[in-house]
Order: structure tokens, then sequence, then C-alpha cells
């Protein structure tokens, strides 16, 4: 179950209709899918081969349809990070950069843990928006934000992008945030 800490109150938010109303309130849509459709054993291997990456994009074909239906993506991948991924450190400092994207990035939770920075509205500021299995998360385009892993350094999510490129992000300077 998602859980929201807005930053400059530590004020927690927890339960899915209060994360789910709270991100709604953000033009954030957050959804869960069942995670129990996938079979523990790919839940925890962060060490994903092509064939269990698209085993998990069959498990959940129907939610993918569904979602690129109403959303318009064209294509899906599957990313895992963990420390046993190459040059880890590297993506981290990459991701953990305050940036936008000219599309929403998506991402649906099926094993692990991580972590939605995004700007909320100007009274309101940054907030984390703390993942695991089952969430799904979709951070509007032109939105200040940038994802990270949680202390368990272990993460597996499906990825749904619009442009055929994936994601371009473009850096921004914002001096209203500070790191955690």
């Amino acid at each position: 179950m998602a859980e929201i800490v807005i930053r400059n109150t530590n004020e927690r938010i927890s339960g899915d209709d209060n994360v789910r109303e709270f991100l709604n309130n953000q033009n954030v849509l957050y959804e869960k899918w069942d995670a129990s459709k996938l079979p523990i054993e790919l839940q925890t291997n962060f060490q994903l081969n092509d064939e269990q990456k698209n085993e998990i994009l069959s498990t959940y074909d129907e939610e993918i349809r569904d979602l690129t239906a109403r959303r318009g993506y064209q294509i899906w991948d599957v990313i895992t990070l963990s420390d046993s991924t190459p040059n880890l450190e590297d993506l981290l400092n990459k991701f953990e950069e305050v940036h936008t994207h000219t599309e929403d990035e998506i991402r649906a939770i099926v094993g692990g843990k991580g972590i939605f920075v995004i700007k909320g509205s100007d009274d309101l500021g940054y907030f984390n928006v703390e993942l695991e299995a089952g969430d799904v998360i979709s951070v509007p385009e032109n939105t200040n934000h940038f994802f990270t892993l949680m202390d368990n350094r272990k993460i597996i999510a499906v990825r749904l992008f619009i442009e055929k490129n994936g994601w371009v992000a473009y850096p921004v300077e914002d001096p209203s945030f500070q790191k955690a």
C-alpha cells in the first residue's frame, strides 16, 4: 500500500482511499494491480532475464492494455534495480535530479519498493509517494519530480511510454526543492 509523506510538514497519509484522494487532488493517477497474480519468484528476483520480464508483461497484459486504451501508451517494458545492477549509483544519481517530461511517467510496481518525489501545488510543496508491489502511479507531464529507491534498494516495475524512444528528462533548477 502506498504512503505519502509531505516533506515540509512530515505529515503521513496512508490507506488506499486517502492516498488516491490526495494524489487525485494533485492530478497524479494512482491505481492498484493485484500483486498476488505474479509468482513470488518473479516478485523477488531482481536480476530478471528477458524471458522472465516477458512473463511479467504477460501476467499483467490485461492491466497494461487497459491503461494503454485509456491513456495512449504505445510501448512498455520491465525495469529491475538492485545492488546487483551495474552502475546502480550512477543511475540513482541521474534519477535523483528534479526533472520533467513531455509525457506522463508511469510505473507499476510489481516487486520491491520505490519513491516518487513530486512537486505538488505551491502551498504544499514536494511530497514523497512510497510505493510497493501492486501500486501504479502516473506523474503528469511537465510536473517536477524524480524517482529513487527505498532503503531496501530493490525494485521491479513495469514502465509505459507514449513516445517510442521513452521519456526524455528535462532537468529543473528548483530552489524550493530540498533533499531529505
